[in-house]
């Protein structure tokens, strides 16, 4: 009676963020394809949360979809990557990979501090631009215990500035190296955000640049893993421990259960005992569920409290965006 009771006051926000997410869908597929359905969900979830859908029934389905699709859009993304990528971009694809990631995150939790953000922001902040966008982001989340407001706020600005990365580095690529498609896509693959994002952009070229975005994108999602790993150790690190007696803190694992389901997958994957459909399927299905998780993070996300900060959250992922650009020109230039 519980579970009814329970399934029954989440159904109105998960119904809500599922019907945004297919609207935003076919407004991607008929009109904006470039923009992807996640990035217009997330806008219309912002839009409408702060205006006509600004309602307290909504906030448990909306909680569950910002949280559980998430996660299990990371553990379904297992399924479609293999290890053996990381043979095809050979020993300067992985320096670029490892030094580009490192350096964007590091400068990030430095900016972060000197702007004077929180940890949770911080760290997500850091996460999603240097490994996979909103999927970072919600990988992240919960085993740095942020809260909604650091986890919507982070996963708006990561999407601004992967839609604006999306359509100007296949500009900036062309004009730096002409038709180099290994060059170009190297830039697309290693910096801009989400998947649908670097594909997007790489698509605006050719089909040998999105082979190579593709590739240097799937490394830094397998990279995950060891990020997750790394944050969750800063994290519980940071914690105090003189109020031990007086603070009930979450103790959320190191690895948790999604990015292990999501490392397994990749195995399988790797080793060839998940048929090619179900690699589609897990696809498709993870797709979807950052669809409707990025609809109830707009629902939720309070723009109010994004104003207030306006100015410090602009330098702040602008700062982030030139140095990850600029990182990227002078890697490829050195590496390749």
């Amino acid at each position: 009676m519980n579970n009814l009771k329970k399934i029954i006051n989440l159904l109105p926000g998960f119904i809500v963020s599922l019907i945004i997410g297919l609207a935003s869908y076919f407004i991607a597929k008929l009109w904006l394809p470039m923009l992807g359905g996640a990035t217009i969900a997330l806008f219309i979830g912002i839009i409408l949360g702060n205006t006509v859908l600004k309602q307290p029934s909504l906030t448990a389905g909306t909680k569950f979809s910002e949280k559980r699709l998430l996660e299990y859009s990371v553990l379904l993304l297992g399924a479609t990557i293999t290890f053996q990528s990381i043979k095809e971009i050979g020993l300067n694809g992985l320096l670029f990979t490892f030094l580009q990631m490192s350096i964007t995150i590091i400068f990030a939790i430095w900016l972060g501090k000197k702007l004077a953000f929180g940890e949770g922001t911080y760290l997500l902040m850091a996460g999603g631009n240097a490994v996979c966008g909103s999927s970072a982001i919600g990988a992240i989340a919960p085993v740095i215990d942020a809260d909604n407001e650091e986890t919507g706020i982070s996963i708006t600005l990561v999407n601004l500035m992967g839609t604006i990365l999306m359509l100007t580095l296949p500009i900036i690529g062309t004009l730096l190296w002409g038709g180099n498609d290994v060059f170009r896509g190297v830039l697309i693959g290693g910096t801009v955000q989400s998947v649908g994002q670097v594909v997007a952009s790489a698509t605006m070229l050719n089909q040998h640049v999105i082979v190579t975005a593709t590739l240097f994108k799937i490394l830094r999602i397998i990279c995950l893993v060891f990020v997750i790993s790394i944050f969750g150790y800063l994290h519980h690190k940071n914690q105090p421990t003189q109020q031990a007696s007086q603070v009930t803190t979450k103790k959320s694992t190191l690895v948790p259960w999604y990015v292990i389901g999501f490392l397994t997958l990749c195995v399988l994957n790797s080793l060839h005992f998940l048929p090619a459909p179900i690699g589609g399927f897990a696809h498709f299905l993870s797709t979807w569920c950052e669809i409707i998780a990025l609809a109830a993070i707009g629902l939720r996300l309070n723009l109010q409290s994004l104003f207030s900060q306006g100015k410090r959250l602009l330098l702040y992922a602008g700062g982030i965006m030139l140095v990850q650009v600029l990182l990227a020109i002078g890697l490829i230039t050195l590496l390749f």
